[in-house]
């Protein structure tokens, strides 16, 4: 498999770049810095395309690829890869599921009781030598709040089956009612965000979910309520959530993603009821090996003819 042409859309994971080297011919998309030349060139060798959740496929390099036939992400979100141009073309595609629903729900929780409990704040007081001129203020308790989650796929459930471990009560929002659950279920997001204290994003990116979260479920979330996003940036009105943090609407946020990553409102460096992630829900030196092993294992599925491991297209 020396020969065939694996584009590797932006930097991602060093073992999973070595592991591509090995196998593959690896070409490195961001040392291109003529996309054009490079397509010219490299057009026709191109088989395959591995991607992540800040670079995919979209469907013009689908159609600049002749050849490409397979499409894997390094995540388990989709949302830069043409779904509907990988069909079109019967181009597979693959994501890495299940082996990230443990760290992403941990660290859920994680910015939960950071929020409330102001762990960042808190460490700077200590660090600044703050503490020799009087205590640290109260601050609120997490342990009991009622949750509410938007998406109740793997992730979701497992961040209610660990919210549940604080004896907090547990509602969602998703396009259906779920079987098998005790939740509250509410079919509308505004009635999750009325109904909760705390709001946490967990669904996958779609036209449908861009910003599920807007100015109205702000509103009914309201001046105590805690928004906890580890989905995708574009599922949260960001201008409107800054601004309702910024106006007192809005009790305070937990934020592992933004809108133009890595790009981050730059209002949101100063408040101490936020705290700021750079996208690492899943980086964990564990979960990113075992996400490297499947999106090899796809390709080499793929090029020996076997069964896809995890298939989306």
């Amino acid at each position: 498999m020396e020969s065939i042409g694996v584009l590797m859309a932006c930097p991602m994971s060093s073992y999973l770049e070595q592991q591509l080297d090995n196998r593959f011919n690896l070409i490195r998309y961001w040392n291109f810095s003529d996309k054009k030349q490079f397509i010219n060139n490299y057009a026709h060798s191109i088989r395959a395309v591995v991607g992540n959740a800040a670079a995919g496929a979209d469907a013009e390099l689908i159609e600049a690829l002749p050849q490409l036939e397979i499409v894997t992400s390094f995540s388990v979100g989709l949302d830069k890869i043409d779904l509907n141009k990988c069909k079109e073309k019967g181009i597979r595609v693959t994501n890495t599921p299940d082996v990230l629903t443990e760290d992403v729900a941990d660290l859920a929780i994680g910015l939960m009781l950071a929020v409330l409990r102001r762990i960042c704040e808190s460490d700077r007081y200590v660090k600044k030598g703050l503490w020799k001129a009087g205590d640290f203020e109260l601050t609120s308790k997490f342990s009991g709040k009622r949750v509410g989650i938007i998406g109740l796929g793997r992730i979701g459930l497992a961040i209610a089956k660990r919210a549940e471990a604080f004896d907090c009560p547990i509602s969602y929002y998703a396009r259906s009612e779920k079987a098998n659950t005790n939740y509250n279920y509410y079919p509308t997001v505004v009635e999750l965000a009325t109904n909760c204290e705390i709001l946490v994003v967990a669904c996958a990116l779609t036209p449908e979910t861009r910003y599920i979260v807007n100015r109205e479920v702000i509103y009914a979330l309201g001046p105590k309520g805690i928004l906890i996003n580890i989905g995708r940036g574009p599922h949260v009105d960001e201008k409107e959530m800054v601004s309702a943090l910024l106006d007192g609407r809005l009790g305070g946020a937990g934020l592992d993603v933004f809108e133009n990553e890595p790009e981050v409102p730059d209002k949101l460096f100063g408040l101490e009821n936020v705290v700021l992630l750079p996208h690492v829900a899943s980086g964990t030196e564990e979960t990113r090996e075992s996400m490297a092993d499947i999106v090899i294992g796809n390709l080499e599925a793929h090029f020996q003819n076997k069964p896809l491991l995890t298939p989306v297209v």
